[in-house]
């Protein structure tokens, strides 16, 4: 017999008229699910996997180091290519909107090599690179101050 499943909020969102932007997905208790669009989707524009696996290691440690690092519970990259997923605990809108931006910026301004990218680290450390890194970053802050975030998914 087959349990009937609910859909999960993720899927209810129309990504037809989504636009890269900073949204709050869900909030569970005190952890609030940032969906940060990084790629409008639907539309053959996607994240290749070294780019979201070096923004991934970068924006993962550069937020874990500044002022939210007692409260990001996760940083990781959608399956669907277009964004990531930022989870925080006892979230202020304006304050996780202006760390992401820093982190973004931060990674703009980073010389050296990739964060954890060494075999010791990471598992598939070969396939990381800086300027993918950098190159998306400098992307989704233009997004960023492309137009008014609300934290809302327009319907």
């Amino acid at each position: 017999m087959e349990q009937e499943v609910t859909r999960i909020t993720s899927f209810s969102i129309n990504h037809d008229v989504l636009l890269p932007g900073l949204y709050v997905s869900r909030v569970d208790g005190d952890v609030t699910t940032y969906d940060m669009r990084t790629r409008r989707p639907n539309t053959g524009d996607l994240m290749d996997n070294s780019t979201m696996h070096s923004l991934e290691h970068m924006f993962a440690t550069y937020i874990r180091n500044g002022d939210l690092k007692d409260s990001v519970v996760y940083f990781g990259p959608m399956g669907c290519q277009t964004g990531f997923y930022l989870l925080v605990r006892n979230a202020d809108n304006a304050e996780v909107l202006r760390q992401v931006r820093l982190t973004l910026m931060k990674i703009l301004a980073h010389e050296g090599p990739v964060f954890g990218a060494s075999s010791r680290e990471c598992g598939n450390y070969r396939n990381l690179s800086l300027a993918a890194a950098k190159t998306e970053a400098k992307r989704y802050l233009s997004e960023l101050d492309a137009r008014p975030v609300t934290f809302q998914y327009k319907e």
